[in-house]
């Protein structure tokens, strides 16, 4: 089975030491193999303290971040790019000193709204920056995960036809595609021909319902998703992706419009998920089986 992680905004807004072992510790009581961080936001983060409760709680970690508009690697402007190249080699840093082997997120360019398209220069200046951030990847062994997000949240990468010509131009076994139900629900024309698409170079996966509540009161077709796993034989990283208001970050709920309470009770919210997710996993296996 493939392992299952779930996003740490389902327990706490911050990383201090107290909210930290909140996220570890209720992550794994709700069943979950590992938690995914967002690097955001470092302030207060013990990073060895984190990595010596995990190794004592047996879970893994993954990590995921977007870039801000004075630190775009999609940038026309040199002085921008090379911050943004900088943002995610630290990022790396991060990660490889809490034991993470993915970074995942939008690593393409600023996580927001854009005016206008993204210019030749500015997509030439992403996959040069890929380019050197998958050699530092490499060194560390951690995988980028290119996650497809929606036009309101970046004007790069869009759909998985877009990710897969980036992956193509950059070259690197580093880098990956990462795929969200949530964002495949605005564009693209449905769930299964994109993962198809994806095949081997399919390397992460977020899981959220179409307003980000729990998993299956929502609209989305979960099972041509799941099945389509299936078919490819996916054996790689599932996240739970939840956001409410009732667990607030500085700067992230702002970013990703967080303004609703969805649920108020994130382990009820998280237990359900994990029991969601096993059942399409187990049943797509069979029916494939």
């Amino acid at each position: 089975m493939n392992p299952v992680g779930v996003h740490a905004l389902v327990w706490a807004g911050d990383l201090t030491p107290k909210s930290v072992a909140r996220i570890v510790t209720e992550s794994k009581r709700a069943g979950y193999d590992f938690i995914e961080l967002s690097l955001h936001d470092l302030t207060d983060f013990d990073q060895d303290g984190l990595r010596e409760l995990l190794v004592a709680e047996k879970m893994g970690v993954s990590c995921s971040r977007g870039l801000a508009f004075d630190a775009d690697v999609s940038s026309e402007d040199p002085v921008v790019v090379a911050r943004g190249v900088q943002l995610l080699e630290e990022s790396l840093q991060v990660a490889s000193r809490i034991g993470a082997k993915y970074l995942c997120g939008g690593l393409y360019s600023a996580f927001g709204k854009y005016q206008q398209p993204v210019s030749a220069q500015g997509r030439r200046n992403v996959v040069d920056s890929l380019k050197r951030v998958a050699d530092r990847a490499a060194q560390y062994d951690i995988t980028l995960g290119l996650e497809i997000v929606n036009r309101y949240e970046s004007n790069v990468v869009n759909t998985t036809e877009q990710a897969l010509e980036i992956l193509e131009q950059v070259g690197s076994p580093q880098l990956k595609v990462h795929l969200d139900i949530y964002h495949m629900n605005i564009e693209e024309a449905d769930f299964y021909s994109p993962v198809l698409a994806c095949g081997d170079k399919l390397g992460y996966v977020h899981i959220g319902e179409n307003h980000r509540g729990y998993l299956g009161s929502g609209h989305l077709d979960f099972s041509s998703f799941f099945h389509a796993l299936a078919h490819i034989n996916y054996q790689g990283p599932i996240a739970f992706e939840s956001f409410s208001s009732a667990v607030v970050s500085r700067g992230l709920s702002v970013d990703l419009s967080i303004w609703r309470n969805l649920w108020s009770d994130g382990f009820d919210l998280a237990s359900h998920a994990r029991r969601f997710i096993d059942g399409h996993l187990q049943a797509s296996r069979k029916q494939g089986a």
